[in-house]
């Protein structure tokens, strides 16, 4: 198992992304991907999906402490006591103690950030999570969450694939000592059909989406590529077995610009 560590958290490199997965199937895939060797996967208080997690979780007869298990709280519970409750609330879903690793899972500037932090560094301190960071944050948004903070963040969950060019993230998140999770990885799938990476792939007989992940894993990034297919499941996690060479890795970023984005509400935060 190869993990990225932050902050003292070890966060294994490949998780499952949970994102509108549903019901009885969320459950199933959930159970399928611990048992093939996932170790990590990710939820939110949004998806409507914490419970079908913690089901597949105890279906699958793996050690909860073996898994790492991230949740995120929604925008609208980011008041202190609100921010508290809803995290018990995420925990009762997924019958655990606590969770992994507690994210505020957009930026609210409706509501001072040092109070929502104070709030998430409180739920830290009382055990329902063994870290905490954010999600969605920006550069700016980074720097104030760290100096706000009483307790280490340990990540900043963004959009990362090939098309989006996300070094300044990085290097915000790189010196703080946190680590920068990668969500919509082989960006919606649109990276199946990429000559360039499918090109790279032939050589080692990986698909475009191996070679995307692998990219992502070679930086110390950690990605949650979601699936519903048990089929895709095995072939994401197969990419500890090959290593890609500095000139293949430049090939790649060279395919970001900051326009690649394909995750963008009207209450997003104004992008680096």
């Amino acid at each position: 198992m190869h993990f990225v560590e932050a902050n003292g958290a070890k966060i294994p490199a490949i998780g499952l992304g949970t994102w509108e997965l549903r019901g009885r199937s969320c459950a199933r895939l959930v159970e399928q991907a611990l048992r093939l060797g996932y170790r990590h996967v990710d939820t939110a208080q949004m998806y409507d999906n914490e419970r079908e997690v913690g089901e597949g979780l105890r279906a699958s007869g793996v050690n909860r402490n073996d898994v790492f298990i991230t949740t995120k709280v929604w925008t609208t519970h980011f008041a202190p006591n609100d921010l508290e409750r809803s995290t018990k609330e995420s925990l009762a879903k997924l019958r655990l103690k606590e969770v992994d690793l507690l994210l505020l899972h957009w930026p609210n500037p409706r509501i001072p950030l040092a109070e929502t932090l104070g709030a998430l560094a409180r739920v830290r301190r009382l055990g329902l999570a063994r870290h905490i960071g954010v999600s969605n944050f920006t550069v700016a948004l980074i720097e104030e969450a760290v100096a706000a903070c009483e307790e280490p963040l340990a990540c900043d969950q963004v959009e990362y694939h090939p098309y989006l060019d996300q070094s300044k993230v990085m290097r915000a998140c790189a010196s703080h000592g946190m680590a920068l999770v990668a969500y919509s990885p082989i960006a919606k799938g649109r990276i199946r059909n990429d000559r360039t990476l499918a090109g790279i792939g032939e050589k080692y007989r990986k698909s475009a989406a191996q070679v995307c992940l692998r990219w992502l894993v070679q930086q110390n990034v950690a990605a949650i590529p979601r699936t519903s297919k048990i089929e895709r499941l095995s072939e994401n996690i197969e990419i500890f077995d090959f290593e890609l060479s500095d000139e293949k890795m430049r090939r790649i970023f060279a395919l970001g610009s900051p326009k690649g984005r394909l995750t963008d509400f009207g209450f997003a935060p104004k992008w680096d």
